[in-house]
């Protein structure tokens, strides 16, 4: 991957978290600043996760199409581990957990690489949910049957289905993208989420007033989304040339959806780990949790942004 382009942009990144690192740490050993030591301590472990995500992504991009395709599998596939273990299953799900595992979402990474959209477009959400009801059926065990059903679907759906549109990026057609457009675009995308997710957590501490889901999340405001939906705006508006096919207009409202549906994303999740009486997936990623724990928002916002840039990219294209 030589696209000066490309470089410059993994390059921008890594080179701003250097700067933000270098602040972190001074901020640390100066608490006497005036700083809330908790804000510093989080900001600092927000840093260490986008370092691990944009060095192995950095890393994946220069080995290739195919080397980016597994390694979100490998997400996929931990990330349904933890959402899977995080709720109790019955023997008679397990053989349906079985073929969901080691059949249905390989299988569905295989398609997204030979850019087999008609296929797996529906692959999952369709034959995959049709299986997954009638083997379970087929195991006779009827108690809370649409209740452990949908909970295997929903698990699929978000974890691999969703989250394999960002890989997908790679082999959506750009006319007139010079080589290495569409990696750039998956950055982006990737950039963008964090991003936000960033700026929801700073927006909140500085404005938060108004909480959308007490019960929830204890941290996410209506003042922090709105902050973090227009700052995502702003930033996709002044990184346009980085994000074939857009126009700077077209950044910003993908920006600012991508934002949206990242918060949707975060809420949901959360919704699910305070049924289950939970902090985190897992504990994988040092002091963020688990995989699933970083994810949540990309899962949410990786099929709508696909179907955005799929639009701006080919307008009245079906």
């Amino acid at each position: 991957m030589n696209d000066i382009r490309t470089i410059a942009l993994i390059a921008g990144v890594l080179g701003l978290l250097a700067i933000a690192t270098g602040v972190g740490q001074f901020l640390k050993r100066h608490p006497d600043r005036g700083l809330d030591p908790a804000a510093v301590k989080t900001f600092n472990l927000r840093l260490r996760g986008w370092w691990i995500m944009c060095t192995v992504l950095a890393a994946a991009f220069w080995l290739g199409t195919t080397a980016t395709v597994v390694l979100f599998g490998l997400v996929s596939f931990w990330a349904l581990r933890e959402f899977i273990t995080l709720t109790p299953t019955r023997k008679g799900d397990h053989r349906a957990l079985f073929w969901v595992f080691f059949l249905f979402t390989p299988l569905h990474y295989v398609l997204v690489g030979l850019d087999r959209y008609d296929v797996y477009s529906v692959f999952l959400p369709v034959y995959a949910t049709l299986f997954v009801l009638a083997r379970v059926a087929f195991a006779g065990d009827y108690k809370r049957f649409l209740e452990r059903t949908a909970k295997i679907q929903a698990g699929l759906v978000v974890c691999v289905y969703c989250l394999s549109f960002a890989p997908a990026l790679l082999h959506l057609p750009i006319p007139g993208a010079a080589a290495g457009g569409s990696f750039r675009l998956l950055f982006f995308l990737i950039l963008l989420v964090q991003f936000a997710d960033c700026m929801q957590y700073v927006w909140s501490r500085m404005l938060g007033r108004r909480l959308v889901a007490a019960a929830v999340s204890s941290n996410r405001t209506w003042e922090g989304l709105l902050g973090s939906a227009t700052s995502t705006a702003l930033l996709a508006a002044v990184l346009w040339w980085a994000a074939p096919p857009f126009e700077p207009w077209q950044a910003a409202l993908t920006g600012f959806v991508a934002a949206l549906m990242g918060f949707a994303g975060g809420m949901t999740m959360s919704a699910i780990k305070r049924d289950r009486g939970v902090k985190d997936y897992g504990t994988l990623v040092v002091g963020h949790g688990g995989v699933l724990d970083r994810i949540d928002s990309l899962c949410f916002a990786a099929p709508v942004f696909y179907h955005l840039t799929q639009l701006f990219a080919a307008p009245g294209s079906p």
